[in-house]
């Protein structure tokens, strides 16, 4: 076991998430064989095996469950080093910094925020990840990211959070439907309604908005006629006629300037979600990783959107 290296326990510890070594090999930016290669490798120091793989895909073994939760033990220690060498090298933010994002605010926030992070932090080596909630928080929790921006509230005590803006939820109708009024929460439930895949925050929070009052009939909820996995699908659908979805407000400009679509806005109160920020209370670069929310927070202005 003497030359097991972190890159491998990494390796490992990504394939012992995704259970997919296509998937795996995506997020560690290596080649399917190559990674093949490293835990075949690591599983030759082990002298036992890690994977069970089989035509229905692939598991941990026993023995590689509990090789999963010491590697993890021993990289969450590795990444509380590394915040401890950064806590003590100057007074701001410096050096790399993970950055989790989920995929409803990435392609429409950062780009927006991206000079004014470089400004206020010239020191900062931010590496970026997108992904869901779930995963982001899981990472966050392996010290696998310093830090993340998603939907709030979060039931998760041993993270900071703060809150960095509000925006509204608009619904994308064909185009042909602009004259049409603004349907509520019953007319919208009677729609073919287009969402995203499970998994995504934002499909729970449109779903909330719809949801059913309490003298409803148990059918009547949104006649979901697609599950997509991205906004612009969600959106070419729309104006391909299949039916209505419900897009951030941040999303508008990029996502309908090339789709035969009209924006309708809700009136108040409008469907809306919260995004903010979170990390870990115990990481040692707590308070620059505050430093950095708080920048945030002063570009958007608590708004997004309009």
């Amino acid at each position: 076991m003497k030359n097991i290296t972190l890159r491998q326990l990494h390796y490992f510890d990504t394939l012992a998430s995704a259970l997919h070594f296509g998937r795996a090999a995506d997020v560690c930016a290596i080649s399917q064989p190559a990674l093949s290669m490293q835990i075949k490798e690591l599983e030759a120091q082990a002298a036992a095996p890690l994977f069970e793989r089989s035509p229905k895909g692939l598991q941990l073994t026993p023995f590689g469950a509990e090789f999963a939760t010491r590697a993890r033990a021993i990289l969450r220690e590795v990444a509380g080093l590394g915040d401890f060498v950064r806590a003590q090298t100057g007074d701001g933010l410096a050096g790399k910094v993970s950055l989790g994002v989920i995929p409803t605010v990435a392609p429409y926030f950062l780009p927006q925020m991206m000079a004014a992070l470089n400004a206020s932090f010239p020191a900062l080596d931010l590496r970026l990840r997108e992904a869901m909630t779930h995963t982001l928080l899981a990472e966050l929790g392996e010290g696998r990211l310093d830090c993340a921006i998603l939907a709030l509230p979060l039931a998760a005590p041993h993270l900071a959070q703060m809150p960095l803006f509000a925006e509204d939820f608009v619904l994308v109708r064909p185009a042909a439907d602009a004259a049409r009024p603004v349907p509520d929460a019953q007319g919208l439930r009677e729609m073919r309604l287009l969402l995203l895949e499970e998994g995504h925050c934002f499909r729970d929070q449109a779903l909330a908005f719809c949801a059913m009052p309490a003298n409803a009939r148990p059918n009547n909820r949104p006649r979901e006629v697609m599950d997509g996995s991205a906004l612009t699908t969600l959106v070419q659908m729309v104006a391909a006629g299949m039916g209505v979805t419900l897009i951030p407000d941040m999303a508008v400009a990029v996502e309908t300037r090339a789709a035969q679509v009209c924006i309708q806005r809700f009136p108040a109160p409008a469907p809306q979600r919260q995004i903010g920020m979170v990390w870990r209370k115990t990481s040692p670069i707590a308070g620059h990783l505050a430093d950095l929310a708080q920048v945030l927070r002063r570009q958007t202005g608590g708004k997004m959107g309009e």
